[in-house]
C-alpha cells in the first residue's frame, strides 16, 4: 500500500485491486458522472467487473481508496500470447471528486514503475482524441501518439470521435 496526498490536501490510499473489491469497483462505476465516464467504455456490469477480477494474474491494477470508497482504478492487463509478450494495455478511471487532484499522475508513476520492476517492454493505450486532460497526463510521462483511429468512437453525444494510439516503451528493455 501506499500513501498519496492529493493537491487539495486529500490523503488517499494505493494498493492491488483484490476479488473482494468486486461490489467497491461496482459502487464506483455507479457513482461516477456522465461527464467523467464520457470517453470510457460503459457498461460496467458485474460481467465486466468479474472478468477483470478473475484475470488478476495478467494484470497489474491499481486501486484509489478515499474514506473507505474506491475513488480510482489503473490497470496494466499483460499480453498472454508469445507474440505480445512483456506488453501491456492500459486503462485508467478516476471518480469526477479527484480529476485533476493529482491522483491520475500518482496512479500512473506507481503502475508505471511497478510495470519497469516487472520487466514490462511497452504500454500501450486508446484514448479518445477529445481527452485532452487524459492526452496530458500521458504525454507528461512519455507516452506518445502513434496512429489515429478515424471516427472510431460512437460518443454519447451520438457523434463518431477519434481514436489516439499512444504507447510507451520502458527503458529496462
Amino acid at each position: 500500500m501506499w500513501t498519496v496526498k492529493t493537491k487539495d490536501g486529500r490523503t488517499v490510499t494505493l494498493r492491488f485491486l483484490v476479488c473482494e473489491d468486486k461490489k467497491g469497483i461496482l459502487e464506483f462505476f455507479a457513482s461516477m458522472s456522465t461527464k467523467a465516464l464520457e470517453w470510457a467504455n460503459p457498461p460496467y456490469t458485474d460481467e465486466v467487473v468479474d472478468r477483470w477480477i478473475s484475470n488478476l494474474e495478467n494484470m497489474m491494477a491499481l486501486v484509489a481508496v478515499h474514506d473507505k470508497r474506491i475513488v480510482g482504478l489503473a490497470m496494466i492487463s499483460k499480453g498472454t500470447r508469445d507474440r505480445r509478450k512483456g506488453v501491456g494495455d492500459l486503462a485508467m478511471y478516476l471518480h469526477q471528486d479527484f480529476q485533476n487532484a493529482g491522483l491520475g499522475a500518482a496512479m500512473l508513476s506507481r503502475l508505471l514503475n511497478l510495470a519497469e520492476k516487472e520487466g514490462l517492454h511497452r504500454i500501450g493505450l486508446h484514448v479518445i482524441a477529445d481527452n485532452k486532460i487524459a492526452i496530458h497526463l500521458y504525454e507528461k510521462f512519455g507516452f506518445t501518439r502513434e496512429g489515429i483511429l478515424k471516427e472510431s468512437y460512437f460518443g454519447q453525444d451520438q457523434r463518431y470521435h477519434d481514436e489516439l494510439v499512444m504507447g510507451l516503451v520502458l527503458s529496462n528493455s
